[in-house]
């Protein structure tokens, strides 16, 4: 989706699949689950298929890993 589109300042609804994502409800960007930032969609590259949640980047879908308990503990 364009940002250009009209779909204005909202949040998307969408759907995250295995490396794709399915828009529910058209809008130009959607909010991390871990810092609460914006990711306009033409950004969005990291996403839970399992959660149906968004991340900023690498580090917050880490975190996210990390509090749902699915990283190997080490030590």
């Amino acid at each position: 989706m364009n940002r250009f589109e009209g779909s204005g300042s909202r949040p998307a609804a969408l759907k995250y699949l295995d490396g794709d994502i399915q828009v529910i409800t058209p809008g130009n960007h959607v909010v991390c689950a871990v810092t609460g930032e914006r990711i306009p969609l033409d950004e969005l590259k990291y996403w839970s298929v399992e959660r149906q949640e968004a991340y900023v980047d690498v580090n917050a879908s880490f975190e996210a890993e990390k509090r749902a308990g699915n990283l190997p503990v080490s030590g």
